[in-house]
């Protein structure tokens, strides 16, 4: 059982909660006047090529201009170039950029206090089955659908549906749906696309054009229902008459098929649900203690996350490797569950207490790997390096920054 919980403070800052069972699975701050970029779409203006960085700045209409790189503006992959896009220095920016040109970009990375944000012209819009990539015909299975008759069944629902000129990503959420819910998700998202479309051929069509938004990405509420609601999503609770019925507004506007139920707790914290606001408390803590007795610290820096696992109070048994290799995997199992509850994004590097045995760490690999699969958003496990510690990476699923 699956619910979301969401608390306005007096300030209007939002605390979203998603609760599984009554434990704090995932996070999520909202902060009143704090705006996001990312997957909006814009017509921006070039500014200015750099030709040996190939890349560009183009200006949104926001403080900052934002970045664009060759990679983001050259071809995409197709299903007939199997997902491999050609060499970087095959291309040259200034083919496809120049000063002052109108260009249609979406956000890929929000700005921060030292960088404008990251654009480019692959755009993709997501619904409730389907993730829609207009300009590419690579048609892919999310990797979390593991079934290969499963995968096969959604490939040949999708492929002669899809027109030509769109790629698709077949979400989890798909396994199991018939080719009319699917159809229908995709033709939304093609109505959506069009929309965007003539919005921006109008408004390039003008002598002098203001760079602005014309695509709003969809906000965290509406994002995690569109996630859920296949998955046991059974209750929404806000206690803002305003974002409850904002809420029922989106819910309406999705025309889901689901007996969630809405409830609005006027006036009051939703968050001593549950315990939650001691729950929230320790997810916000450096150290997180292992039931073993050892521990986890977790920083974060700008480049990447740095984790590293100490055996602490665990003393063990008299077999060393044994006592290394429980708390690794005990650290592993919290490791998931922090990642997708902090939302860390980018690059993450663990630091296991050391294993002399090759067979330890592939199954701490195999574990780490098992358990990220409760997490929604992108992960790769990429292996030990050299020096021995562990490289993955992961998608964040809303930035917090």
């Amino acid at each position: 059982m699956q619910e979301i919980l969401v608390n306005v403070d007096k300030q209007r800052n939002k605390t979203i909660v998603v609760v599984e069972n009554g434990r704090l699975v995932e996070k999520y701050q909202e902060n009143d006047g704090a705006e996001r970029l990312e997957g909006n779409i814009y017509i921006g203006k070039v500014q200015n090529v750099l030709l040996g960085m190939q890349a560009a700045f183009v200006d949104i209409g926001k403080e900052k201009n934002t970045f664009i790189h060759i990679r983001d503006v050259m071809p995409k992959a197709s299903n007939e170039t199997g997902n491999k896009n050609e060499p970087l220095n095959k291309y040259n920016i200034k083919d496809y950029i120049r000063t002052e040109m109108p260009i249609l970009v979406q956000v890929k990375k929000d700005s921060t206090s030292k960088k404008g944000a990251r654009v480019s012209t692959h755009m993709n819009i997501s619904g409730r089955y389907i993730v829609l990539m207009p300009n590419s015909e690579f048609i892919t299975v999310s990797k979390k659908i593991e079934d290969i008759k499963e995968k096969n069944r959604l490939l040949n629902i999708v492929k002669p549906i899809v027109p030509k000129g769109y790629g698709i990503i077949i979400r989890t959420s798909a396994e199991g749906k018939n080719e009319t819910e699917i159809k229908e998700d995709l033709d939304k998202l093609i109505k959506k696309w069009q929309n965007i479309l003539e919005k921006y051929n109008n408004l390039k069509k003008q002598k002098t054009f203001i760079p602005k938004i014309i695509y709003k990405n969809q906000g965290i509420i509406e994002k995690l229902i569109l996630d859920l609601v296949d998955k046991e999503l059974t209750r929404i609770i806000a206690n803002d008459e305003t974002t409850y019925a904002e809420i029922e507004k989106d819910i309406k506007n999705m025309q889901l098929d689901s007996d969630i139920k809405l409830e609005l707790k006027k006036g009051e914290t939703v968050l001593d649900i549950y315990d939650l606001e001691t729950q929230l408390e320790k997810a916000d803590n450096r150290k997180v203690w292992l039931k073993c007795g050892g521990f986890i610290t977790i920083d974060k820096t700008e480049a990447l996350t740095a984790i590293d696992v100490n055996s602490g109070k665990y003393v063990g048994t008299k077999d060393l490797a044994k006592t290394i290799f429980t708390v690794n995997k005990e650290a592993t199992v919290e490791i998931a569950k922090q990642v997708r509850l902090r939302d860390i994004g980018g690059i993450i590097i663990i630091d296991y207490i050391d294993m002399e045995n090759k067979d330890d760490k592939e199954k701490i690999l195999k574990e780490l790997e098992e358990n990220l699969k409760k997490d929604r958003s992108k992960t790769q496990v990429i292996g030990f390096t050299p020096l021995d510690l562990l490289e993955m990476t992961r998608k964040h699923m809303w930035s917090n920054d």
